[in-house]
């Protein structure tokens, strides 16, 4: 079963795709990306629903800043499920849309049968970010810092050449800090999307740099699996996140040994069973 279509959010035109069958799980980002990072085969066990939010559509006006706050999106997820006539669904963000999917799940908690919230730090303050990249210079290999090294020199060329594709650019030259494999090429995961930088720098420069997922967990009602890979140097280390089972007994977190940004993608088939085994324990 698929099927697609665009819901317009007061000139957002934001889109959405429907895969496989199943119980529902909401995939809160770009319904142009995500659906290349999960298998087909956890398609035959979950109904995926792919969808938009406002930092990946390109808007059909001039826009505000009151266009684009937390609540807003939040609200957007919520008339979209409504529209979509879905029941209580697990919602499920990946790296900054997981403060999204988090929101969401504290925004509406009668509607939210689970929450997935895939490799992300607690916060994405600068004082975080500057962290990650201490451990990355601290742990990873010479290899993979040699890598890194060839790939971002590169960066400065492309922002120039598309400045409006800036982040799609900084996530692919980035691979080292992003795969188990840091020769990955991302490139076509990232063929295509939309990325509007007014709104990304606004929520990934302000909005998630002032949220201490730690703290806000304590107000949401669902039960709540982070997944975290330990190749993951964007959001490193995975300790950040130690102690939050024993300080919210509705917490669980998985560390996937061999991936980094992905484990969807980097490890598929324990990925699909452990997200399978939570979403149906959870109904």
């Amino acid at each position: 079963m698929s099927s697609s279509g665009i819901i317009d959010m007061d000139g957002f035109p934001l889109a959405y795709r429907i895969e496989g069958e199943g119980p529902p799980v909401l995939i809160v980002g770009s319904e142009t990306y995500y659906p290349r990072l999960f298998s087909q085969e956890l398609r035959k066990k979950l109904q995926l629903i792919f969808v938009d939010h406002r930092a990946f559509v390109k808007p059909s006006r001039s826009i505000k800043p009151e266009d684009y706050t937390l609540e807003r999106i939040v609200q957007d997820m919520e008339v979209i499920r409504t529209t979509l006539k879905l029941g209580r669904v697990t919602v499920l963000g990946h790296s900054g849309s997981a403060f999204i999917a988090l929101e969401y799940a504290r925004t509406y908690p009668g509607h939210t049968a689970t929450a997935v919230l895939l490799n992300s730090a607690p916060t994405n303050s600068a004082e975080r970010q500057q962290g990650s990249l201490r451990h990355f210079d601290e742990t990873a290999s010479p290899e993979r810092k040699a890598k890194f090294e060839r790939d971002i020199a590169l960066l400065p060329g492309d922002i120039e050449r598309e400045p409006e594709r800036r982040f799609a650019h900084a996530c692919i030259r980035m691979a080292a800090h992003s795969f188990y494999d840091p020769g990955v090429d991302a490139a076509p995961m990232w063929a295509g999307v939309y990325t509007n930088m007014e709104i990304i720098d606004h929520l990934w420069g302000r909005v998630f740099a002032e949220i201490d997922m730690l703290e806000r967990l304590h107000e949401v009602k669902a039960p709540v699996w982070i997944g975290l890979g330990r190749y993951d140097y964007l959001v490193s280390p995975v300790s950040l996140w130690d102690g939050i089972e024993e300080r919210c007994s509705h917490v669980k977190v998985t560390v996937f040994e061999h991936s980094g940004h992905n484990p969807m993608w980097e490890e598929p088939e324990v990925f699909d069973r452990m997200l399978t085994e939570w979403v149906d324990g959870k109904e």
